[in-house]
């Protein structure tokens, strides 16, 4: 084989580390180290020496390590056998990263296990080219980009798990509150995972996440968003008026149902006051001597009430007093019904009572 008088390696596109075809040299030679490369001569499978940017003449003064290895004694000109290996230190700033499968996280502010999938983008560069040669390259006669990723996918997904996790946990951040967090998420996972591609010689720069979320078709999307609803409308409306517009929407819905109303009603916990009237009603069918003379016929009020702005009803009057004595606080709402002129609040509506105020004990006996 011709022995070489030039070493060096014009940098190709994703290569990190090459070996250069041919280990016969001989002093005199010219290495040329290109911007962004460190060149390495290897004897024995041990690093020697190591050479940044410029043009070199090999002689015994600039490789004075591998020259006591090799121990020449034929003068300037003497062949001699070295593997020398280029790597580059450019930035690779284009690396994709994705979650092949989904990371279940607990949302930390609705308490749902959910599955979320990420994916970003990442740069490394070289910082130690001795140590990334050790622990990566080996005896291999190039390393590349592609390579370099598949190792390192394993490490960055796992990590990435415990740093994502940590974060949202510790923030209290809801999954989906994250687009608005990806900034900081990124400096934070970029920190924690630092350490990691140290140990191989590596810098990792620029870690992004592009995007965090959950699958569409995942049930669990549907249930963090009810939860963020319900949650929203208790600040806007507070936990007494959520409870009460809760009461009558489901009054609503029992009233829109002329078929069933009024087993509707009584399911609900709203029949209580209806059902009272039939079980006396029954008691005065059973006793004909004490109510010899009919009652008069039963006149149907309807009433509207005033709910957060809105117009709500019509309600009977059974409904609305049901309804005070699951919850006092319905007095303070505006009534109408007919034959008013304008509206007034329910507790000036002699027809219904405030359980609050009528006692819970019987009062005294009158004196006979």
């Amino acid at each position: 084989m011709a022995i070489i008088d030039i070493v060096k390696y014009e940098q190709q596109e994703g290569v990190i580390v090459h070996k250069f075809p041919s280990c016969d040299l001989r002093w005199g030679s010219q290495l040329v180290v290109y911007p962004g490369q460190v060149a390495f001569f290897v004897k024995g499978g041990k690093v020697c020496d190591k050479f940044t940017e410029g043009t070199y003449t090999l002689k015994s003064n600039n490789i004075p390590i591998l020259n006591k290895i090799i121990n020449i004694p034929f003068g300037s000109d003497s062949p001699w056998q070295a593997d020398v290996w280029f790597v580059s230190t450019l930035n690779k700033l284009n690396l994709k990263w994705g979650t092949e499968t989904p990371i279940v996280l607990e949302d930390p502010k609705y308490s749902i296990i959910v599955p979320v999938r990420a994916y970003g983008q990442y740069g490394l560069r070289v910082n130690d080219p001795e140590k990334f040669v050790y622990s990566l390259v080996g005896n291999r006669s190039d390393f590349n980009e592609a390579q370099l990723q598949a190792y390192f996918r394993g490490v960055l997904l796992s990590k990435l798990t415990e740093v994502i996790a940590s974060k949202i946990t510790t923030d209290k951040i809801s999954v989906l509150d994250i687009p608005a967090h990806l900034g900081e998420i990124s400096s934070y996972s970029e920190n924690k995972l630092k350490p990691y591609f140290s140990d191989y010689g590596l810098d990792l720069l620029l870690f992004n996440f592009i995007s965090i979320n959950i699958p569409e078709n995942d049930p669990s999307l549907n249930e963090i968003k009810k939860a963020k609803n319900l949650s929203a409308r208790l600040k806007i409306t507070g936990k007494d008026n959520y409870k009460m517009e809760r009461s009558f929407d489901v009054m609503d819905k029992a009233a829109q149902n002329e078929s069933g109303a009024g087993a509707a009603f009584i399911n609900a916990g709203l029949g209580f006051g209806a059902t009272m009237n039939i079980g006396k009603q029954m008691a005065d069918q059973l006793s004909p001597e004490q109510n010899s003379t009919p009652p008069p016929i039963p006149v149907n009020a309807e009433y509207y009430l005033a709910i957060n702005g809105k117009q709500a009803g019509p309600y009977t009057a059974g409904q609305i007093q049901q309804a005070i004595n699951n919850d006092p606080s319905v007095l303070k709402l505006l009534a109408w019904k007919k034959g008013m002129t304008s509206w007034a609040n329910l507790d000036t509506f002699s027809e219904f009572d405030n359980p609050q105020q009528s006692g819970s004990v019987p009062p005294p006996i009158p004196d006979k």
